[in-house]
């Protein structure tokens, strides 16, 4: 009987060192993008968090780039989706130098030349020593969960869904009203 009960203690105190060593790991293993926090293009500081319960697409944008007028149909995509999906354009640099304006002048293009209502960022570097922490999500499976990837050039899009999980990315020459993305929504 007491080899018995000593034995029934040393299995309960290894499932119980086993079961708090594996739930701290699984409460640690990936932060949820509504944690990161980013400014819209007029500085007013974005909560991600409010979007839950829509999906969201990322995309890093640029004013000068072949790819330029993927804003007219990303437009088209906000207004023909935005009781669930949020289009969020990030402007970047690091491409070409395709994004050389300020805030104000990127907005102005923006606006004048597509139209653009949907949510838009500061600028940003979305890959190298000072990517940005929203981008170090997208990119990187360790903080995603799912996938790692680069940003390989302007208007690569990243989805996420209603509970702010990775779903997937879709290089540049993916337009916005492709069905790839499309039949996600």
């Amino acid at each position: 009987m007491k080899i018995a009960l000593i034995l029934v203690t040393t299995i309960s105190l290894f499932l119980g060192t086993f079961l708090t060593t594996h739930n701290s790991k699984i409460m640690k293993s990936k932060p949820s993008i509504y944690d990161i926090s980013i400014t819209s293009l007029t500085g007013e500081k974005i909560d991600l968090s409010k979007f839950k319960g829509k999906k969201i697409l990322i995309v890093n944008t640029a004013s000068e780039c072949g790819f330029t007028k993927q804003y007219d149909d990303l437009q088209k995509l906000h207004e023909k989706y935005q009781d669930k999906l949020v289009i969020i354009g990030v402007p970047c640099n690091q491409f070409g130098g395709q994004e050389p304006g300020n805030a104000q002048e990127i907005q102005s293009f923006c606006q004048v030349n597509y139209g653009v209502t949907f949510l838009m960022t500061e600028k940003v570097d979305v890959k190298g020593e000072d990517q940005h922490p929203l981008y170090q999500w997208l990119t990187k499976k360790e903080l995603n969960g799912v996938k790692s990837s680069s940003v390989k050039w302007n208007f690569q899009k990243y989805l996420i869904d209603e509970q702010g999980n990775y779903l997937d990315y879709y290089f540049s020459l993916t337009n916005p009203m492709s069905s790839k993305i499309t039949k996600q929504l």
